[in-house]
């Protein structure tokens, strides 16, 4: 399979380095960091491939975008976001020095000060390890959880609220195991709802990464946190992604969040703070 050439400002500058300095080529990653490959440089454009070529002047703009990735089509820089009549949302494909973040509504899905996405990621999904069984994701994104979760786990099921999302997925380097590896099953539609039709106990680990309690507070919900213990099986662990944990508002959340999770039923909860969230037992 082809896959489309990504660039982010990162490589853009790297790219118009190259040229300064009068070099015939430059080596680069043409999918965000995953790879590298030798482009040529020539006076007017710099050269992918036989049929994939973009001018300096798109290279420029690139480089003057910070916020947002490329894809390059029909030797044009394309930015990689889209609009959500659906939620009334933006998203974007935002890059960072590893993997990149979607932004929703200009605000980033992970955590990016000191950490990138991936390894975000990674601290999340270690909260629960060993990985093992069924594992359940209640918010696909980028994807990131799912896959990595996928290495380990028997199956595992993700989902997804908003078709507009997983289209910034498929152009990202980073997501193409979530569209590949058929121990990760997909399903889109509002998790509130999804979760209500999975059997009981049906997993072993759960990974709930919601957006911030503004934009999804049923996902906070007690109905909801009630949902998600009666699909864990006995002795099953969830990790809940709740923010910074020794912030003023994350001390609110995680108050609410523990409290309401005991409720439930969840036997215990307990901290993880380097994980910015909790594990809760069943």
């Amino acid at each position: 399979m082809r896959y489309p050439l990504v660039l982010s400002y990162l490589q853009a500058q790297a790219l118009l380095s190259a040229r300064n300095q009068g070099l015939g080529t430059a080596t680069i990653s043409l999918d965000l960091g995953l790879s590298t490959r030798e482009v040529a440089l020539l006076p007017d454009r710099v050269a992918f491939e036989e049929d994939e070529w973009l001018t300096w002047e798109g290279v420029e703009e690139i480089a003057g975008e910070e916020m947002v990735c490329f894809e390059i089509e029909d030797h044009q820089p394309e930015k990689i976001q889209q609009f959500s009549e659906l939620m009334n949302r933006f998203y974007s494909l935002m890059p960072t020095t590893g993997a990149p973040t979607l932004l929703i509504s200009g605000i980033p899905m992970h955590r990016i000060k000191g950490v990138d996405p991936h390894r975000d990621t990674l601290t999340k999904v270690r909260t629960v390890s060993p990985i093992a069984g069924r594992v359940l994701d209640t918010c696909t994104g980028l994807g990131y959880t799912a896959i990595e979760a996928a290495k380990k786990a028997e199956h595992v099921v993700t989902i997804e609220l908003d078709p507009m999302v997983l289209e910034v997925a498929e152009l990202n380097p980073w997501s193409r195991a979530l569209f590949e590896n058929p121990r990760i099953e997909q399903r889109v539609g509002d998790a509130f709802d999804v979760v209500q039709d999975l059997e009981d106990a049906s997993f072993s680990l759960i990974v709930h990464d919601p957006p911030m309690f503004n934009l999804a507070g049923d996902l906070y919900s007690a109905e909801f946190y009630g949902e998600l213990h009666r699909v864990l099986r006995h002795r099953g662990r969830m990790f809940h992604y709740v923010g910074d944990l020794d912030s003023k508002s994350g001390r609110n959340v995680v108050r609410g969040v523990t409290r309401r999770l005991q409720e439930v039923g969840f036997t215990r909860v307990v901290r993880k703070p380097e994980a910015f969230g909790v594990v809760a037992y069943k």
